[in-house]
């Protein structure tokens, strides 16, 4: 008789764990989401800031407008948390945002020659919006538009996910493109962002997000000091801003991060990095390490992986004075860009790894940026 009492104590308790548990927490994934205010548009549109939580305290707040990140607090070696990303307080500061602080860019990543490119025998005329050149997705790309937002609770992750569908001739692309950008974040203090695009005729496609890292936390110093690693034997060289369209050894030249090196090392020489690294992989497409970076002092890592060809390395050389988040004020070299995408003006570059997406195709990538303490 007790062990049949036994046995309904431990059915009741079982079922009622099932009804109490989120999805979540039934696949052992322990990130918490939670969801408030972060501002309001012109529009009076509101925009929702997503908070993910995991077990260990770090923490990640990511926003709608721009499918942005606007916030990553890590650990340091002694467990005290610090902001480690640029950014502002509020949604105004996005709004009138000039640096792509957190953002998702796209259409195309990275700047096209002479804002234009062909598809087959047609050519198409995108908006210049440095210099003769197009970037980042033109005057309005994805950066400066507010996506659909909601939170993502399955057997798997926890996280936001944001859809954008950009119309065909947005900023001279053709095609209506339907984007997905979801943000996950794991116990092993993993942030992963995924990306998924359609469309219902040819174009092209580059997306990546443009987070400024600073290790020792946002707004406290240059990262001169900060250790990197880019696992890249080779880059492509670049005429004002533009790749020639060759491809080069890193080896004997001052972008040498085959070896962990300070990112202060030889920036003067350089006259600060705005490079793009071809990174080496076993295959197209796989997910693999692109870079390693280190801060002596709060011993935070961050390592990246991503299954891009290449990532863009930018030190932040011409930013100086913005006003950014709790009052802080960004100077020169006070954070770096490690962004996974396709080569600059590939569209021109036949010969370079294809931009191109078909009807009826899934453009997909995954990177993920990884925190730990050494």
């Amino acid at each position: 008789m007790a062990k049949k009492k036994h046995n309904s104590i431990l059915l009741l308790v079982l079922m009622l764990a099932v009804l109490n548990f989120s999805p979540c927490v039934l696949s052992a994934v322990s990130t918490e989401v939670t969801s408030g205010l972060f501002g309001k548009l012109d529009s009076n549109k509101d925009v929702i800031v997503f908070t993910l939580k995991n077990k260990n305290g770090m923490e990640v707040k990511v926003v709608p407008y721009g499918a942005a990140v606007v916030s990553i607090k890590v650990p340091d070696k002694k467990g005290k948390l610090a902001d480690v990303v640029l950014g502002y307080d509020d949604l105004a500061g996005y709004v009138n945002d000039k640096p792509y602080f957190g953002c998702t860019v796209g259409r195309f990543a990275g700047r096209i020659a002479n804002a234009c490119f062909k598809l087959g025998d047609k050519e198409y005329k995108l908006t210049a919006n440095d210099g003769k050149n197009h970037l980042h997705g033109g005057l309005k790309g994805l950066n400066k538009v507010l996506w659909e937002g909601k939170e993502v609770k399955t057997d798997k992750r926890c996280g936001a996910a944001f859809k954008y569908v950009s119309p065909d001739g947005d900023q001279g692309y053709p095609g209506n493109l339907k984007v997905t950008v979801t943000y996950t974040l794991t116990d092993d203090n993993r942030l992963k962002i995924s990306y998924e695009a359609s469309t219902d005729r040819k174009t092209i496609v580059n997306l990546t997000n443009h987070s400024y890292f600073n290790l020792a936390g946002q707004g406290n110093g240059d990262v001169l000091g900060h250790k990197m690693m880019i696992n890249a034997d080779c880059y492509a060289p670049m005429e004002n801003h533009i790749p020639t369209g060759e491809i080069k050894k890193v080896k004997g030249t001052d972008l040498d991060f085959i070896k962990p090196a300070s990112i202060g090392a030889k920036i003067k020489k350089v006259g600060g990095y705005d490079h793009d690294y071809v990174l080496n992989k076993e295959y197209p497409g796989q997910l693999s390490l692109a870079a390693t970076v280190a801060e002596p002092v709060s011993g935070r890592v961050m390592e990246v992986f991503t299954t891009e060809p290449t990532v863009q390395f930018y030190s932040n050389n011409s930013r100086d004075d913005v006003k950014g988040k709790g009052g802080a004020v960004y100077k020169k070299y006070s954070a770096f860009c490690l962004k996974a995408q396709h080569l600059s003006d590939s569209p021109n570059k036949p010969y370079f790894p294809s931009v191109v997406l078909k009807k009826g195709e899934v453009y997909r990538q995954l990177t993920e940026y990884k925190f730990s303490v050494q």
